[in-house]
């Protein structure tokens, strides 16, 4: 579906240009008319051409419509394609849509009928990858509530009106524009990168429409859950409108921001199920020359993708020593939720750990590593009955660096219990100790519970820390395993004791 091609301040010229506007004879332009960045103007004035706006001769006015003039173009230059047509437009009559040619180029000799069916917010656009050249006989027909406000033509390098033709729309072309005795335009003649040539022409600038909202394409995939950037822009007179709030409704839920200083709106609705959506942007603005209160864009059809299916995600792993067995957790999420009773292998230890996730979708195995070094682990895993395919997935590797066993320091076992009455700040709590050998007081020693850590204590006149009422997360109370880490003698050292539930466990 074609969408208004956004103007900016370029919707006020009848002719803009580059680096000349020149003119033979008495043209008329209705509009303003402008040049830059280092252009000129001539045959305007006394004996020549006459503009019922403002002449603007590489002044700021002009620069910023230049500036407009190339978001508009690039605006057009992106909207798919609907129908791929003849070179020759004459004699044909097109619905709305944005229209493009096998050969790149766009001829008119004879009329071209744009038939609107009843809808006067139906919008045109015609792509080349050259040139639009027009006979004398050239015409464009509007019917049905079409308006020349709504009809564009970009071309991609320049555009030639034969003589006596009449053309309706606007022509952003790339490079140039040449408007030859008699040819009339009812609409614009942009130029952005050279002249513009005039002879004895009739240029109107189409009534501009009053508020408009135009929902842009929406770039990149739109996944469930995730929330997407959608923008809108909002125009008074083809000029942007700030600070007007912004409603887009299509997602789960309605998400309104404002306007900023070009009239761009973006949002991030979320939407919730997979398929087709529709999105609309209803606007409210006060203080413009236009009726902007509840102006509704049309419709904006995307298509909502699911989100990837299975995941495995390994988590951070604390201390490893060789021989040592170290816990490692995964999270097993389907769509976002976790998947409670899957198998998960852990793989890159000695020998592979397969254990179960729990209800939060959490699976510690404790693999154990025979070498010092670098390994790499993996988690892979098979669930049935999700609503994913969940065998045979694998989590992104994750790195760790496992170190040698020449630890004086030993740790005790211990268990967790729940933190009753009053679980606070932590749920469950752990009393954690370890002893160094030979004792050695005023030593600092930190435990770490899957790869966390839980607090630090320091060695007494026995050489034995401990560090009572340890703050434990569900998912470190998961682990079977901590680990005391010491710095004795300029070396870390560090050793890992059994973590049970107490019993009782209170």
């Amino acid at each position: 579906m074609a969408t208004l091609v956004p103007l900016g301040t370029a919707a006020t010229f009848g002719v803009l240009a580059n680096t000349a506007v020149t003119n033979t004879g008495p043209t008329v332009v209705t509009g303003d008319l402008g040049v830059s960045p280092a252009g000129a103007v001539t045959g305007f004035g006394p004996g020549g051409g006459t503009v019922t706006g403002t002449i603007h001769v590489n002044d700021a006015v002009a620069a910023q419509a230049q500036t407009d003039l190339l978001a508009g173009y690039a605006n057009a230059l992106v909207q798919p394609v609907t129908a791929t047509v003849p070179t020759e437009l004459g004699g044909t009559t097109l619905t709305p849509g944005v229209y493009n040619s096998a050969s790149g180029t766009f001829g008119l000799n004879g009329t071209l009928t744009l038939d609107a069916q009843g809808n006067p917010n139906a919008v045109f656009i015609f792509k080349t990858n050259t040139t639009l050249i027009t006979g004398a006989t050239g015409n464009v027909n509007l019917i049905n509530q079409a308006k020349s406000a709504n009809v564009f033509w970009q071309v991609g390098s320049s555009a030639t009106l034969g003589i006596g033709s009449t053309l309706r729309g606007s022509i952003l072309a790339f490079t140039s524009i040449t408007a030859t005795t008699g040819a009339i335009v009812d609409g614009r003649l942009l130029a952005l990168g050279a002249a513009v040539t005039l002879d004895t022409n009739t240029i109107t600038v189409p009534a501009l429409s009053t508020c408009q909202v135009v929902v842009q394409p929406v770039a990149g995939p739109v996944v469930v859950g995730q929330p997407t950037p959608v923008s809108a822009v909002v125009t008074c007179n083809g000029l942007p409108v700030s600070g007007a709030s912004v409603t887009f409704n299509g997602g789960a839920a309605p998400v309104t921001v404002t306007t900023n200083t070009a009239g761009i709106a973006t949002g991030s609705p979320t939407f919730n199920t997979a398929g087709t959506a529709t999105v609309t942007a209803t606007v409210t603005a006060t203080g413009t020359a236009c009726s902007c209160t509840g102006v509704v864009s049309t419709p904006l059809t995307i298509t909502v993708t699911p989100q990837s299916s299975c995941q495995v995600v390994l988590q951070p792993v604390g201390p490893v020593v060789v021989g040592q067995p170290t816990p490692v957790s995964a999270v097993v999420t389907c769509n976002g939720l976790p998947v409670s009773g899957a198998s998960v292998t852990f793989n890159g230890g000695a020998a592979p750990v397969t254990v179960t996730t729990n209800t939060a979708g959490i699976a510690t195995g404790s693999p154990t590593f025979n070498t010092a070094g670098t390994a790499t682990v993996t988690a892979t895993v098979t669930a049935t009955g999700t609503a994913c395919s969940c065998t045979g997935v694998v989590s992104t590797p994750l790195t760790i660096t496992v170190t040698p066993q020449t630890s004086p320091l030993s740790a005790s076992p211990a268990c967790w219990r729940f933190n009753l009455p009053f679980p606070f700040p932590h749920l469950f709590v752990a009393t954690l100790k370890a002893t160094l050998t030979p004792a050695q007081a005023g030593v600092t020693v930190t435990f770490y519970v899957s790869g966390l850590p839980v607090g630090t204590a320091v060695t007494d006149a026995s050489g034995v820390a401990t560090l009572n009422n340890a703050g434990l997360s569900i998912l470190q109370v998961s682990a079977s395993s901590y680990t005391a880490v010491a710095t004795v003698g300029g070396s870390t050292v560090q050793a890992t004791g059994s973590l049970i539930p107490c019993f009782p466990p209170v």
